[in-house]
């Protein structure tokens, strides 16, 4: 597979240099600064790689987007969608015409991944993210106070919830609500309470079964013209895979995956394999899912998650936590096998080790949250042993 890596652009304190020394060689970015809906201009695309390959020796190469986020009234359904559409068949094509072909989007509607711990402390001072489902509970029922949130909770989480708010002090509760906007990107945008009610108002009518009708149009709408001119779109899972503030999640099982990708049976509509947003899942099974759908698997990330009863989750290590990632990887390079037997000229699978634990000298320096180096570089680190015993006792290509 090829080992990527993410990176936020020019003020991403983990620099390019830094990347090439994991040994990653492919970089996953996006135009972070334009606006959602705006159209990326080739000249924007070019610079960007330019900024990529200013040092020729670090041998590095945009390999994927991350993302071509999509505009919030395309998931709404809102309004006249004629612009919004062409604007992205017009990123497509201009991406293309600059060589990166491979494009990883969601369709989360206002948030992305969500968790309610930035820093959980690890034994001997690193730090993990962490999705606590009663701290959750207690920002959706007793801060955001949204009707007839208290029903979606089981009674042992709700108590624990009010027990959190009632002993919560504002400054507990204003990170709360940091920590939940914390996820990046595709949700740049930054809510407080009375702002976060009026986005959410606009799905007031909105329900998973509309939500999926909207990706199916986007997907019509745009598919199209990703197999026009090779480009490879691969939807990501939702993070969690559940609803989240009465907000519908529609790409959370493989029953989601399966009605998505048969939306338009088309190779170019397929799918970035996140083992760890399906894994909080507690009746995912991600290597079964990834053998099912593997012909239409275009970008991997792989990191692991340890999930609780209660439906609360942590960032466990990459080989750690509940998925069998030496499993996981196993169907990646057969699917990578298959695909160069038959003559797939882009046969290789990119795969990035996704988040990572705060560790050594990485803890307190300014990385966007579950993006630090150390963490992902051990992470990397191990991948690459499982992909290169699994290859070698398997004759399977890297």
């Amino acid at each position: 597979m090829e080992q990527t890596w993410r990176w936020f652009g020019p003020p991403d304190a983990v620099q390019l240099s830094h990347i090439r020394q994991t040994g990653a060689t492919g970089i996953v970015t996006a135009l972070h600064h334009i606006p959602y809906g705006v159209v990326w201009s080739v000249q924007e695309i070019e610079k960007r790689k330019a900024e990529i390959a200013a040092d020729p020796s670090l041998g590095l190469r945009w390999s994927v987007v991350e993302s071509l986020p999509i505009h919030e009234s395309i998931k709404i359904g809102e309004g006249d969608l004629t612009v919004l559409f062409d604007n992205y068949r017009q990123s497509l094509r201009n991406l293309a015409q600059c060589g990166i072909t491979t494009v990883c989007y969601n369709f989360m509607p206002v948030v992305d991944w969500t968790r309610t711990e930035l820093a959980h402390p690890l034994p001997g001072g690193g730090t993990a993210l962490r999705f606590n489902l009663h701290e959750f509970a207690a920002f959706d029922c007793f801060m955001l106070k949204r009707s007839g949130a208290e029903a979606e909770y089981a009674p042992e989480v709700l108590a624990r919830a009010r027990t959190w708010f009632d002993r919560s002090s504002e400054s507990d509760r204003s990170k709360l609500l940091a920590n939940i906007m914390a996820g990046l990107p595709g949700a740049y945008d930054r809510y407080d309470i009375p702002g976060l009610r009026v986005v959410l108002d606009r799905y007031r009518e909105i329900d998973a079964a509309a939500l999926r009708e909207n990706l199916a149009r986007f997907l019509r709408e745009v598919i199209p013209a990703a197999e026009e001119v090779g480009i490879r779109m691969c939807i990501h899972p939702d993070d969690p895979p559940r609803p989240l503030m009465g907000l519908p999640r529609i790409v959370s099982n493989e029953n989601d995956l399966a009605f998505i990708l048969g939306a338009v049976d088309a190779p170019a509509n397929g799918l970035t394999l996140c083992s760890g947003s399906l894994g909080a899942g507690p009746t995912n099974d991600v290597p079964a899912i990834a053998r099912r759908f593997a012909s239409r698997i275009w970008f991997a990330h792989l990191r692991n998650v340890a999930k609780d009863p209660d439906g609360s989750f942590m960032e466990a290590d990459h080989l750690g936590g509940d998925t069998d990632m030496v499993a996981l990887v196993t169907v990646l390079l057969e699917e990578q096998k298959r695909r160069k037997d038959a003559g797939d000229p882009r046969w290789r699978i990119p795969m990035r080790p996704d988040h990572g634990h705060e560790l050594l000298d990485d803890v307190g320096k300014p990385t966007h949250p579950g993006y630090p180096a150390i963490g992902r570089l051990k992470g990397l680190a191990e991948l690459r042993g499982v992909m290169t015993a699994v290859s070698a006792l398997r004759d399977l290509p890297l």
